[in-house]
């Protein structure tokens, strides 16, 4: 069982999955956020933060800075740092609250964002999740996003719908292929972007983070 409860404190706003049966300190804990159109309450997220709750980790959604700030519109890329630093600080926060490593993740921007954090600062969390990372905008595959991936030096799982128009899994696999830390691709037959239509295992992507002894 898991315990689900509204979180804020400064900068740092969302919910917080508390497993029932976990150690007291020590406790992995995992990071999710949102992309460009979405929040912390979108779906893939909910269930995202459920299945590894279940796994035994602390788990906090979270609403990037740009969210936090409106309801609704796309990010700005004056304002990627903050968006930045609000991961830096829900890490922070709930490294205080498990006492473990702190995997980072997110869904399209959220995720893209968490990548360039982590390269920029390689201790600070132990590993990342990425869901429909946003290789490239769509039709513009010259326009890659990856110049940071030689950087990363933590363990990451991509998870990825086989047709996402922000890149295919193949041009995935090829860009993963210059991260020097393991990593792990999982595509979703039929998927798109939001990865609504894909049929996907969450226990799968658990199980992934494993094999990679990022939990």
């Amino acid at each position: 069982m898991t315990s689900v409860v509204a979180f804020a404190t400064e900068g740092v706003r969302g919910f917080l999955h508390r497993p029932d049966s976990r150690p007291d300190d020590g406790a992995a804990g995992l990071v999710l956020t949102h992309g460009a159109g979405g929040n912390c309450t979108a779906p893939l997220l909910v269930e995202a933060a459920t299945a590894f709750s279940a796994a035994g980790l602390c788990v906090l959604r979270c609403d990037l800075p740009f969210r936090q700030r409106r309801p609704s519109g796309p990010p700005s890329p004056a304002g990627a740092a903050a968006d930045r630093a609000g991961l830096r600080a829900a890490a922070a926060a709930l490294r205080a609250i498990a006492g473990g490593g702190v995997i980072l993740g997110g869904q399209s921007y959220g995720g893209r964002q968490a990548t360039l954090l982590a390269a920029d600062e390689p201790q600070l969390v132990a590993a990342l999740l990425l869901f429909s990372y946003p290789l490239h905008p769509p039709g513009k595959p010259e326009r890659l996003r990856t110049e940071h991936f030689p950087r990363l030096a933590i363990p990451a799982v991509f998870v990825h719908g086989t047709a996402d128009p922000f890149g295919s899994v193949a041009e995935l696999r090829a860009a993963v292929a210059m991260i020097p830390a393991p990593t792990q691709v999982l595509p979703v037959e039929r998927a798109g972007h939001d990865l609504r239509r894909g049929r996907f295992d969450l226990a799968a992507v658990v199980a992934a983070m494993q094999q990679l002894r990022a939990i």
